[in-house]
């Protein structure tokens, strides 16, 4: 358990990227399928992950992140999607892939699948969005520890429009909406901040135990 932490005490949001430096196919696919397999609320994975490339869209996209360098120097950019709205499809449609991943029948699930609509369908959309972009976060968490394990650096992001990029990227029309993004490749050697102490509160500040 040492080594994750240490993993993580040698992480830091990157702001330098080496634009030379790239991460191979194999570790993004990691990296990807530890988004997926992330945990999120009902396992109804109300998201949607985008990996840009596409020299252009990132481009566009920088503009639209007030010019920040790590959009276009870092190795990939993730763009991680809430859906801002739903209706039952969402649940129908999970309950697809229980049933054919699992091999049960539909009574199988019939008490769990009603339970989730009248947890989730009466929600007001600015609470359904809410939630959906809070399971973004669990997403981000794992790929934030996950990368640090590999050495691979990060740098998640909020300071971007996201209209802009809705409009880019044509999430909206896919009732998707960007909640955050992430990107991910290898530091620069001229990147002070990576040699800043990390500034965290001890834990006897920040946690109680009762």
């Amino acid at each position: 358990m040492k080594n994750v932490l240490d993993k993580l005490n040698w992480r830091y949001a990157t702001k330098m990227f080496d634009a030379s430096k790239k991460v191979s196919e194999e570790d993004l696919n990691i990296l990807l399928d530890a988004a997926r397999l992330t945990a999120s609320s009902y396992g109804l994975q109300p998201y949607h992950f985008y990996v840009i490339e596409d020299k252009d869209v990132r481009s566009k996209l920088r503009k639209a992140s007030y010019d920040q360098p790590q959009i276009t120097d870092a190795s990939h950019l993730l763009v991680l999607a809430n859906k801002p709205t739903f209706d039952e499809s969402l649940v129908d449609n999970y309950i697809d892939n229980i049933i054919k991943t699992r091999g049960v029948s539909k009574g199988d699930v019939e008490g769990y699948s009603n339970m989730m609509k009248g947890a989730l369908m009466g929600l007001p959309d600015a609470h359904k969005n809410s939630w959906t972009s809070n399971q973004t976060y669990i997403a981000l968490g794992n790929l934030l520890t996950i990368a640090a394990e590999m050495e691979i650096d990060t740098c998640p992001m909020e300071g971007f429009d996201k209209a802009q990029y809705n409009e880019i990227l044509g999430l909206a029309e896919n009732n998707l909406n960007a909640a955050v993004v992430l990107a991910v490749g290898y530091r620069s050697k001229e990147d002070k901040t990576q040699h800043y102490p990390k500034v965290r509160y001890s834990k006897e500040e920040i946690i109680t135990h009762i």
